[in-house]
């Protein structure tokens, strides 16, 4: 089974190539444009980690990322920052939010895949957690 990525990213070019990189790595790649869609779409298709863009429309994604990490369902997935830029400041406030690291974005290949087997590798596989999904695709709850 492959591992389930959720990409949260609110600019659709940005959130096309880390598809194209995720799906052409081997990864099910499933997708959120807002903060609503990726709290929804994470409790629902249980993905392996998060890939979370911090300057969402609806709620910056560092706040998103606390709610995720506070929600039962969703706690134990790894989350990963994808940012244009980190300022020391940023990198506090994720860090206490529950984010494991971030990487500037897109992210190359080989980060990415560095990143997701590093950060999912003791993971239990995602039908052992509640609400897991196999349709993968685009997540609109």
């Amino acid at each position: 089974m492959k591992k389930k990525i959720l990409v949260v990213e609110d600019n659709d070019d940005l959130r096309a190539i880390l598809i194209l990189r995720l799906t052409h790595m081997g990864y099910q790649a499933i997708e959120a444009k807002s903060s609503k869609e990726a709290i929804a779409c994470a409790e629902f298709e249980q993905p392996a980690l998060i890939f979370m863009d911090l300057g969402l429309p609806d709620c910056d994604g560092i706040k998103t990322s606390a709610i995720l990490k506070q929600n039962r369902k969703t706690s134990q997935i790894p989350i990963v920052a994808l940012t244009a830029w980190m300022s020391e400041l940023r990198v506090e406030k994720a860090s206490r939010a529950g984010i494991e690291t971030y990487l500037v974005k897109p992210g190359s290949p080989q980060t990415l895949k560095k990143t997701i087997e590093k950060f999912t590798a003791n993971r239990l596989p995602e039908e052992c957690f509640f609400g897991a999904n196999d349709e993968g695709g685009q997540c609109m709850h």
